[in-house]
């Protein structure tokens, strides 16, 4: 499985076998159960995970226990409360497993020291950043600009395969409707 993670990092940077395995000794491999946590809302957050296979939410829980989806993870996916990562602090959210999943996780550590010793590493990490950041700026722009019919519709687009693995009540929250919306929403849809 390690052949994923190369694969995404050589569609930045070319790596030479000796440079791959030097990176790729700066990550653990860990399996979760659906339903387990790899990251608690409240809890110190030690590693950015890379999903070699299975499906991941992130989500908060808000003051009424309301659940807002804020990312779904799938394979060849990066995901973590990013916040807490980066500035070393305790989770302002959780995420769990929606399914069975087996990831590769890097610390923080690994990661600034790989950024620090490899310049194709620290790009690479830049690029993806910047592709994170975008992607975020459109799902905002999204949400307050589109109305439940686009957000579908371009949900569906995007990632058609979300829709075979996540449950549709966990995709209503993603989209901010009802279940019910959803159905209909899926039923004009088809």
């Amino acid at each position: 499985m390690s052949t994923l993670l190369r694969h995404q990092l050589e569609k930045i940077t070319p790596l030479s076998n000796e440079e791959f395995e030097y990176i790729l000794s700066h990550f653990t491999e860990r399996k979760f159960r659906k339903h387990q946590f790899l990251v608690q809302n409240g809890q110190p957050v030690k590693f950015d995970y890379f999903i070699l296979n299975g499906c991941i939410k992130s989500y908060h829980t808000d003051n009424e226990g309301k659940i807002h989806i804020i990312q779904f993870g799938m394979q060849d996916w990066w995901i973590t409360d990013y916040q807490a990562y980066y500035n070393q602090m305790t989770a302002t959210m959780d995420i769990d497993c929606i399914e069975d999943t087996e990831v590769l996780c890097l610390s923080y550590e690994n990661r600034e020291k790989l950024c620090s010793e490899m310049h194709k590493i620290e790009h690479f990490f830049r690029k993806k950043t910047n592709t994170r950041n975008v992607a975020l700026q459109q799902r905002i722009l999204s949400l307050i600009s589109n109305n439940a019919k686009e957000r579908y519709n371009n949900l569906l687009e995007q990632y058609p395969q979300l829709f075979q693995k996540v449950p549709k009540h966990l995709i209503a929250s993603y989209l901010g409707v009802t279940r019910e919306t959803l159905s209909r929403l899926n039923a004009t849809s088809k």
